[in-house]
């Protein structure tokens, strides 16, 4: 009996299971904090942008899932840019995933440090950065089981929180509610729509982009479903329901709050509410907040995790990461530890930049996130038989990628964290190419074996 528990392989997933898991992955901060943001940069635009993120968001996950139901791997997407386009480029795409993640577990324990702080402004921000990454470690080391159904609860957590903000401000427009000095309409001047032109909205494309991080874990996930394919059906019943509360939550935010009271290191939802006095729902949707924005942080420590074990398995990492424990978890605790040291980093920056790591921190993140499903689409054009209607929706997704990538240069909020990326991607560029001699030797000598 002992021994056949030992050897259960683990549950499979329906796909509403998969469906539930993407929302948990996905709406976090980047939507609850990064939506102001983008807010400030865009105006009313941002809700037009965002329809355009869901949109380019569809097309990578369309591929992503086809390539899983065709050939269902641990790695995904790293793993199909190292068959698509050889080992340098899984090599560079397995690590520009990891460093990205990396970036996006520092944007969210500076985010939840900052919900925290509503409650406990004394307690320097470090503080809670560290206590969330220790209980995120925690689910991590509780095994896989436990993971997806912290995270399944979560998810329901973070859809009720987005339907409670809906009844309210739906309340407060109608007139049900009152107490605000702001009179509820929405912004339809061009000052309001546009308050920094053009270029302003086009800035602001990178943070509804970010609001639909996390789509890729998906693919990591499918492997376990009972039915592969059936992940294209829950990656897109996934995404209708978060592009609808998304586009609807922005839509009644806009409409509550004045634009010029949109602060990027505060939540516009919360802000809304929470100009109306209501007894009890900002601390209750500022819990909420924190329980999204570690719901996401996990999610991208899972997925890194992952990732870095695969990479090891291929030999594109330290063999050391793919050894894991023995027993019933079989945990992969020298990958743990080697993210460990990076969320470590992630809490020293928050102790070093608090006012300003956000903002900057998530555009580089979402930039390098940006090129992992840069690469998914390219990949897909090599392991894919598309079909003509296929092949433009691979090249649309690519130019909005583009698009979104390009326009962070055009704004001061935006516009370090182009250049963090950039330097990520140079030092990773570099090593790939100084491993591409090394592996170049080992299939010489390995062939001068063979005929000798």
């Amino acid at each position: 009996m002992t021994k056949q528990k030992k050897n259960k392989p683990a549950a499979k997933l329906a796909w509403w299971q998969l469906s539930l898991l993407g929302v948990a992955c996905t709406i976090g901060t980047g939507f609850f904090l990064g939506s102001g943001i983008g807010m400030t940069m865009g105006g009313g635009s941002v809700i037009f942008m965002f329809a355009l993120a869901a949109f380019g968001t569809y097309m990578v996950y369309d591929v992503l899932a086809k390539m899983t139901q065709a050939d269902p791997q641990q790695g995904s997407f790293q793993t199909y840019a190292k068959k698509a386009f050889g080992r340098s480029a899984g090599f560079a795409n397995g690590w520009v995933y990891w460093s990205s993640e990396l970036l996006i577990m520092g944007s969210q324990l500076t985010a939840l440090s900052l919900f925290s702080r509503f409650w406990l402004p004394a307690i320097p921000m470090w503080v809670f950065a560290c206590l969330y990454a220790i209980l995120g470690l925690g689910v991590i080391l509780a095994g896989n089981q436990a993971f997806e159904r912290t995270e399944r609860v979560f998810a329901l957590i973070k859809i009720s929180a987005i339907l409670m903000f809906l009844v309210i401000a739906g309340a407060a427009v109608l007139g049900f509610i009152s107490g605000s000095t702001h009179q509820p309409h929405f912004p339809t001047t061009k000052e309001a729509f546009l308050p920094s032109g053009p270029l302003g909205a086009w800035s602001s494309f990178i943070y509804a982009y970010y609001a639909f991080g996390g789509i890729e874990i998906l693919g990591l996930m499918a492997t376990r479903l009972k039915r592969p394919e059936e992940a294209q059906k829950a990656g897109n019943v996934m995404l209708l329901v978060l592009t609808a509360l998304y586009i609807a939550s922005l839509i009644l935010a806009l409409t509550l709050l004045p634009l010029g009271a949109v602060q990027d290191k505060e939540s516009p939802f919360q802000a809304a509410l929470g100009a109306y006095r209501l007894p009890f729902v900002p601390h209750v949707f500022n819990a909420i907040l924190i329980i999204a924005g570690f719901s996401t942080m996990v999610a991208s420590l899972f997925a890194v995790t992952t990732i870095l074990v695969t990479m090891a398995q291929d030999q594109d990492a330290p063999s050391i990461f793919a050894k894991r424990t023995k027993g019933i978890r079989q945990m992969p605790l020298p990958a743990i530890g080697f993210t460990t040291g990076g969320i470590a980093l992630a809490v020293l920056m928050a102790l070093l930049l608090p006012e300003k790591l956000y903002a900057y921190v998530s555009t580089a993140a979402s930039i390098m996130l940006l090129l992992n499903w840069l690469f998914i689409l390219l990949s897909s054009g090599q392991l894919l038989q598309l079909t003509l209607w296929g092949k433009l929706k691979r090249y649309i997704g690519m130019l909005l990628i583009l698009t979104a990538i390009t326009g962070t240069l055009f704004h001061s909020t935006s516009r370090p964290g182009f250049w963090a990326s950039l330097l990520f991607i140079v030092i990773i560029g570099l090593v790939t190419f100084g491993m591409s001699f090394k592996w170049r030797k080992q299939r010489l000598s390995q062939q001068e074996h063979e005929m000798l």
